[in-house]
Order: C-alpha cells, then sequence, then structure tokens
C-alpha cells in the first residue's frame, strides 16, 4: 500500500473514497463543508432526519454525491466533541479502514489531518496510527492454499492532505505506521501459520531469509547440539518430546555506527503446546499454535526496525521449540540444570514457556544489554487478571516499566502493571532443586514473572504477558499482532 502526503484533495479521483471524519455535533469542516455545500446541504440533512448522528464509530457510505471529488464518501463518526480523546480517534479510524476495505475503492483520500481535533494528538500521531489501522485492515491471510482464495482489499494507495510545513513531520509519522502495521502482519501471519509449518525449523529459515533482505539485520541459529555445548538444558528440555529440534534465533540489527549497548527483545517461541506430559483437554488445543506469538511479535519488530532504519541496537531472540508427549518426553519431577547454573524441579510440563525463556534470558547477558524485554503467551491466569484488552508488564526496572506502559497509551497498545515483589518468591521453593517451575494457583501471571526475575538479575529487564492479547478466538479466529505496536512505540520514544 503506498501513502501519500499531500497539500491539498485532488478535483478528482477515479475508483476512490473520501473518507470524512465528524462530530456528532454536526459542525462541518474542510472537504465536508465544501461537499455539503456543493450538494444541496446533503450532510447536514442527514444529521437533521437522524441517517447519521456521529455517534463514535458510525459509518454511512454516500455514492454519486454531488460535488464530492470521489464516487464515495465515507461519514465516519468521532462521538462528543468535548470528550473527544486518543482512543476515540483509534475507534473512529478502525471503523472507517474496515468499511472501507470492504469496496471496491483502490484509492482514498482525506483531509482528517487538518479537518480533525483530537486532545493530546499532532497530525503526526494521527496519521501514523491511521495507517497502521489502515494496514491491519487490509490484512488477509493467504499463506494457505485453498480452493476458494480469500476476497482481498483492493485498496492501493491512500493521499492524506497536511500544511506544506507539515509535509516532512507527517511522512515520518506514516513511514512509521506502515512499518509497524507490516510488522503486526508479519506477527499475524506467523501466529496464525498452521504447526505443521510453521515449525522452530521453519521460525530459523525465515529469521535467515529476514536478514538477507537488510543490510543492516544479521541472523545467528544456535543448534540443539550448540544448546547442549552451553549448558541450555532447561530449553533443551522443552524439545525432549519433539522430531522437531529446538532453535535459538538471534536476530541483530546495527543500527548505530558505533557499537553501543543493544535493548533485547526476547520471544516466546512455542510453535506449539500440547502441555507434553501434563498434557492439556483436547478442547481448543488447536489454538495452541498460537502460543509462538511473543517469537511473531519479535519478528514483527525487528522486521520493522530494519525497514525503519532505526539509529537503535536493537536485538531479537527467539526460543523456538514444540512441547511434545513422547516416551523421551520430559516428564513432571525432573531435574533440569540451565543455563545460568540454576537448578529446576519441573513440577508441571505444561509451564514450559518460562523454561525456554530463561535460557534465552541468560544467553542475552553476553550482549550487554542496555534492557531486556521479553514476551509469551505465559499464563492463564493473565486472562483471568487482565482479560483480553490489556497485555500484562512486570520487570525489575520501574523505568522500564512506566516506559512500556506509557507507549502502550500512545499506541493503543495497552499493558498494565502487575506487582513483581519478593513475597511471591517462595511459592517457587523446591526441596530437590534451587526453584520449580510452578508456584501454584496463587498470582499465577506474578509467580510466572517471579521464575523469570532470577534470570534477570544483570540487567534491567521488563516481562509482558501476552497470553489474553495475542490472539482471538472464535468466529474472528486469528492472531491480533500484538504488542508490536507497543514494542514499536516504546522504541521510537526511546529514539526520540
Amino acid at each position: 500500500m503506498q501513502i501519500n502526503v499531500v497539500t491539498r484533495l485532488p478535483a478528482s479521483a477515479d475508483n476512490a473514497c473520501l473518507l470524512v471524519f465528524l462530530f456528532a455535533d454536526g459542525r462541518l469542516k474542510g472537504a465536508a463543508r465544501r461537499i455539503d455545500k456543493n450538494s444541496g446541504g446533503t450532510i447536514r440533512s442527514l444529521f437533521a432526519s437522524g441517517d447519521f448522528s456521529g455517534k463514535k464509530a458510525e459509518t454511512l457510505m454516500l455514492h454519486a454525491l454531488p460535488g464530492a471529488p470521489t464516487a464515495r464518501v465515507l461519514l465516519i463518526g468521532m462521538g462528543q466533541r468535548k470528550q473527544n480523546h486518543a482512543q476515540q480517534w483509534r475507534e473512529a479510524c478502525r471503523a472507517a479502514c474496515k468499511s472501507l476495505v470492504s469496496t471496491p475503492s483502490s484509492l482514498a483520500i482525506s483531509d482528517c489531518l487538518s479537518a480533525v481535533s483530537i486532545d493530546g494528538l499532532s497530525a503526526c500521531d494521527m496519521a501514523g496510527q491511521l495507517v497502521t489501522e489502515l494496514v491491519n485492515a487490509n490484512y488477509v491471510f493467504t499463506l494457505h492454499s485453498r480452493v476458494d482464495e480469500p476476497r482481498q482489499s483492493r485498496l492501493m494507495q491512500v493521499s492524506l492532505t497536511v500544511e506544506g510545513k507539515q509535509v516532512e513531520a507527517v511522512n515520518l509519522a506514516v513511514r512509521r505506521g506502515l512499518s509497524t502495521g507490516l510488522g503486526m502482519c508479519t506477527a499475524r501471519d506467523l501466529g496464525n501459520l498452521a504447526p505443521n509449518i510453521c515449525t522452530p525449523g521453519y521460525l530459523a529459515e525465515r529469521a535467515v531469509t529476514l536478514a538477507s533482505e537488510h543490510d543492516n539485520l544479521t541472523t545467528t541459529i544456535v543448534t540443539e547440539d550448540e544448546m547442549e555445548e552451553l549448558g541450555m538444558g532447561a530449553l533443551l528440555a522443552v524439545a525432549r518430546g519433539s522430531r522437531q529440534p529446538a532453535s535459538l534465533i538471534v536476530m541483530n540489527h546495527q543500527g548505530r555506527k558505533r557499537a553501543g549497548k543493544p535493548i533485547v527483545l526476547v520471544g516466546k517461541g512455542i510453535t506449539f503446546d500440547t502441555g507434553g506430559i501434563s498434557i492439556k483437554p483436547s478442547e481448543g488445543m488447536d489454538e495452541m499454535k498460537y502460543d509462538m506469538c511473543g517469537a511473531a511479535a519479535v519478528f514483527g519488530v525487528i522486521q520493522a526496525v530494519s525497514t525503519l532504519q532505526l539509529p537503535l541496537n536493537v536485538i531479537g531472540i527467539v526460543a523456538a521449540a514444540e512441547n511434545m508427549p513422547d516416551g523421551n518426553a520430559t516428564r513432571p519431577g525432573d531435574v533440569v540444570n540451565t543455563l545460568s547454573g540454576q537448578s529446576v524441579e519441573i513440577l508441571n510440563t505444561d509451564a514450559e514457556g518460562r523454561l525456554a525463556l530463561c535460557d534465552a534470558l541468560t544467553y542475552a547477558e553476553r550482549f550487554k544489554p542496555d534492557t531486556v524485554i521479553d514476551m509469551a503467551t505465559l499464563t492463564g491466569a493473565c486472562i483471568v487478571a487482565l482479560g483480553h484488552v490489556a497485555s500484562a508488564v512486570m520487570g525489575n526496572d520501574q523505568p522500564t516499566v512506566d516506559a512500556l506502559i506509557n507507549a502502550g497509551e500512545a499506541s493503543g497498545d495497552r499493558c498494565w502493571s502487575l506487582p513483581l515483589w519478593d513475597d511471591y518468591q517462595t511459592q517457587l521453593d523446591s526441596n530437590f532443586a534451587d526453584m520449580a517451575n510452578i508456584g501454584g494457583r496463587p498470582a499465577g501471571s506474578i509467580t510466572a514473572a517471579c521464575f523469570l526475575s532470577r534470570f534477570a538479575r544483570q540487567f534491567k529487564w521488563a516481562h509482558l504477558d501476552i497470553a489474553g492479547t495475542a490472539w482471538i478466538s472464535g468466529e474472528g479466529k486469528g492472531a491480533t499482532g500484538r504488542p508490536v505496536p507497543l514494542l514499536m512505540q516504546y522504541l521510537f520514544d526511546y529514539q526520540d
């Protein structure tokens, strides 16, 4: 999709749709005012009749409107003007994009960046969020062959108008929004792929391919034999029951000319999770292909960072494995030694994500990172606590946690902090090892993070539990691409 930032709308455009965002008070500005005048008051009449009220996320498509530069004009409600805020803008954008991509339009145009004012949002903020929503609405999963191919949007181009002095800054915001959206699409593709295709080996191949597409990106694959030599007993324990060998994937984006401490992103990449010997119920187990959505997000962020050539050093580490029951699988009660030298008593083989992540976190020490952020579909307890709206965030560095919360608010990909107090650590006590891999039912998300914290003592660290936000179940089943927007905003804020 091509996004153009221009200073005026075209007088006419073929096979196009004009996006008009309107508050519920019916006050018209810019293109809306001109079209209403040229059409004999059509928009005001719609407000007067109640056919369009301007309520939040309401849409109405108008066709062949006299005086309009396009064959289609899409009215989008913004809600009450006095209550306008960033979330209101995102919801309006989402509704607009959903409606737009269902039309045959190949071009969309809008003066919304100058005609609409949102408290706390600049034209750049608005542009970035609109473009990200456009890319996401345009997403269709096409990586599996089907006799009846899914319908794809015809939208190819979008033109947004701003004042001349804003063009350069808005263009940057558009590039950021576009790269973030495409990173989300990559994460969604990887999450949605069938688990017989998206194996640890497949992820390794994708990482090598990604590096070949960007000059500032290199990829290293740590094999099982190399893991054995290093002493990564926890990650290897997860993979023991599978015929698919584990991989530790390291993608290194060097955006600075001079070496500097990198930001390291660590993703849980369990490409299918049966629970192992502690096997899960069969109902809904197909969705356990989404247990690698943390890894998928790392791929999406690294792709976006490399495409934008951000002047940051960012390393993505993916701990990829498949958790299967087998005669060679890890048993409840087994004790393994981790890369850190600490031993773990595995009381539940379905708490495998933290085993994969703990060795990856220790591996990250060699890069002398500024900050490490891990992300994982780690605990069902997180869904109980926060539902499917916010991811959970915990860590050993409050400024990093705060920065992630702020980035979530700015991007709309929100997270919320849970306590990581030492009081919870005793739930991991073991009579036979340095720690157990579970702490019982109480505070399950917190004790999982407590476990990880024992492998993150050498650096600033935050943990994102995305179990409730990484995918959607039901009729609209599919990966969401979260937390790519959150992490990209965090990196933009870090850079700026």
